[in-house]
């Protein structure tokens, strides 16, 4: 069983992941969200990110905004 801290770096590790994937930095993130309507400041996505305990929608938005269609969570 994963603890809270487990399910955070986790998460953290599947947005970070398609970030990379796509080559998109933080500043550019923010721009992205911006074109869908979610106002934050770079700095303010880089925190929540790096604590990786954000909301399902937030996930969702930055997963729409970079071009994520789909995501596989590893079992293992």
């Amino acid at each position: 069983m994963r603890s809270e801290e487990e399910w955070a770096a986790l998460t953290k590790g599947l947005l970070k992941a398609e970030m990379t994937r796509r080559g998109i930095t933080y500043d550019q993130l923010t721009e992205k969200l911006a074109a869908i309507g979610v106002h934050d400041t770079a700095v303010n996505i880089r925190n929540k990110v790096a604590r990786g305990k954000f909301t399902a929608v937030f996930m969702v938005q930055c997963l729409a905004a970079i071009g994520c269609k789909n995501l596989h969570l590893d079992e293992g």
